[in-house]
């Protein structure tokens, strides 16, 4: 039986070019994740980001040369795997993604969905 061909990334907002400014390391290990994503897979990596409960909204922590940096994308549509936000965690303190962040990605989620439901025939 034939693999289903990998479903396609939709990057929401500034994600693509915010991810395209990480180190050559952090983007490899970002881009494996996703493509996991789009063959149905999970990277180790991955863990559901907290706050989005049900939502099927997934972030990738890499730490590279004492920075944090983070992909958070939904798998929450069958069509595609939407990207919605790459950055480097600028605290100092905890661990928590900035509430700054969080918005951010709550904003792109609801972009996502509007966007996935535009596109269904």
């Amino acid at each position: 039986m034939p693999a289903r061909p990998p479903k396609p990334v939709v990057w929401i907002g500034s994600a693509l070019r915010d991810l395209r400014a990480f180190p050559d390391v952090v983007r490899d290990t970002m881009g494996f994740a996703l493509y996991l994503a789009q063959i149905g897979g999970k990277h180790d990596g991955a863990k559901p980001l907290k706050g989005f409960t049900g939502a099927g909204v997934l972030e990738v922590v890499e730490d590279h040369d004492g920075d944090t940096y983070r992909a958070v994308y939904t798998v929450r549509f069958a069509s595609a795997v939407y990207v919605l936000h790459a950055f480097q965690k600028k605290s100092k303190t905890g661990v928590k993604t900035p509430k700054a962040e969080i918005d951010r990605v709550e904003k792109r989620l609801k972009a996502a969905e509007e966007l996935h439901r535009r596109s269904r025939p």
